[in-house]
């Protein structure tokens, strides 16, 4: 079995003078992630892998997920190809993770998120919000396998305050 555990970043800012790859976090990006978290510890046993895009606001939301969740360095990797806003590119990405791996936790933006959750999960969302958390379960033993899995989880902050 694989379980996929699909993050969109925090909320981020546009106020500063910078480029999309590196908006950095708003302080409510923190709040949200630890309320997320506050749950998301409590369903979770098994220490994720994690991939995040290399965009600034999809690392420091990783980040926070890492160090409170205590996840290893050696378990912790920036993944070009996740800069993207493309559902197919996403999906053949996380296609691409080593089958050792059972249970990935995946850092990206939107549009992609929402419809790699939507295609592959048995729930539709009109839209994952920032740091919104999807797991979904699959009854495979290979992530080029994956196909229609089981939603098991989503977690909201606005559905968290």
């Amino acid at each position: 079995m694989k379980r996929l555990i699909l993050i969109r970043h925090g909320k981020s800012s546009r106020e500063h003078n910078v480029t999309d790859k590196k908006r950095p976090l708003k302080e409510r990006a923190y709040n949200d992630a630890a309320l997320v978290l506050e749950v998301f510890k409590q369903f979770q046993e098994e220490k994720p892998f994690i991939w995040s895009s290399p965009a600034t606001r999809a690392q420091s939301t990783a980040k926070i997920f890492k160090d409170e969740l205590n996840i290893d360095d050696n378990n912790f990797e920036i993944i070009e190809p996740l800069y993207t806003f493309e559902e197919k590119e996403l999906l053949n990405t996380i296609k691409t993770c080593p089958n050792e791996i059972d249970t990935l936790m995946v850092f990206g933006h939107n549009p992609a998120m929402t419809e790699v959750v939507n295609t592959l999960g048995d729930k539709e969302f009109e839209n994952v919000p920032t740091t919104g958390l999807n797991v979904i379960d699959f009854e495979v033993h290979k992530w080029p396998e994956l196909d229609k899995g089981k939603n098991i989880l989503h977690l909201f902050p606005k559905n968290l305050r």
